[in-house]
């Protein structure tokens, strides 16, 4: 499988397959293709992984693109603002994602449910009690919202990030909630209350976009509802 992304600020991946090569991606994500690709809806997995991608934020169902009788292109669109960013998941080197990062992979690349280990992560992160899991073999293709900034953190080494800047990090990462110091900072400081710490060692992934502060920022200057 090659691959090209293309456009800003709402990318594409678009992936040129051999005859026989397939892409797995989740319902709706597919923008266009070629003639001969042939698309298969799975649950990929069972019933069990089908539920734990639905607890992770992601369809129930995932749709199979294969090329038939020779080589085919599929591509696949960013649905918001943002990057594409295609990642190599391989043994050894799972990768945690937020919620509804994922956008296409291989057919080599699972797609598993994460539970955060410290239940303080889940209800104040941010990022999710739910997240999900990346692992087998294969590129895979996630949806940053707005750019990409990339740390590689050493063993014990940590970043202190705002909610829902988080996008990915290595399965070696670990991640805490921590209450921002002083009474004053918390009140009048603007940044809420918590704050994710993300440990090393690992690589991280984040996003200067995420769609909650977009969000919270449209419903400020909305009208009051009557």
């Amino acid at each position: 499988m090659k691959y090209q992304i293309e456009g800003t600020p709402l990318p594409v991946a678009i992936c040129q397959l051999e005859a026989g090569e397939a892409m797995i991606t989740e319902r709706g994500s597919m923008s266009w293709m070629s003639a001969n690709m042939k698309m298969e809806t799975t649950s990929n997995g069972g019933v069990g992984k089908a539920l734990g991608r639905m607890f992770a934020g992601e369809a129930l169902f995932q749709n199979r693109y294969t090329a038939q009788g020779g080589p085919g292109i599929i591509a696949f669109a960013s649905s918001f603002p943002g990057s594409i960013l295609p990642v190599e998941i391989q043994p050894g080197r799972e990768l945690i994602v937020q919620k509804s990062g994922f956008l296409a992979s291989e057919t080599g690349v699972q797609l598993s449910i994460f539970f955060q280990k410290k239940l303080g992560a889940g209800f104040f992160g941010g990022e999710g009690f739910i997240m999900q899991k990346l692992s087998g073999r294969g590129m895979a293709f996630l949806e940053i919202d707005g750019c990409v900034k990339e740390y590689q953190l050493g063993p014990g080494e940590a970043m202190v990030v705002d909610t829902g800047y988080l996008a990915a990090m290595d399965a070696t990462c670990s991640m805490e909630i921590v209450t921002v110091d002083g009474v004053k900072n918390m009140l009048f400081g603007g940044e809420g209350l918590f704050n994710t710490v993300v440990r090393g060692p690992g690589k991280i992934i984040l996003q200067s976009m995420p769609v909650s502060a977009v969000a919270g920022a449209i419903s400020r200057v909305l009208p009051a509802s009557k």
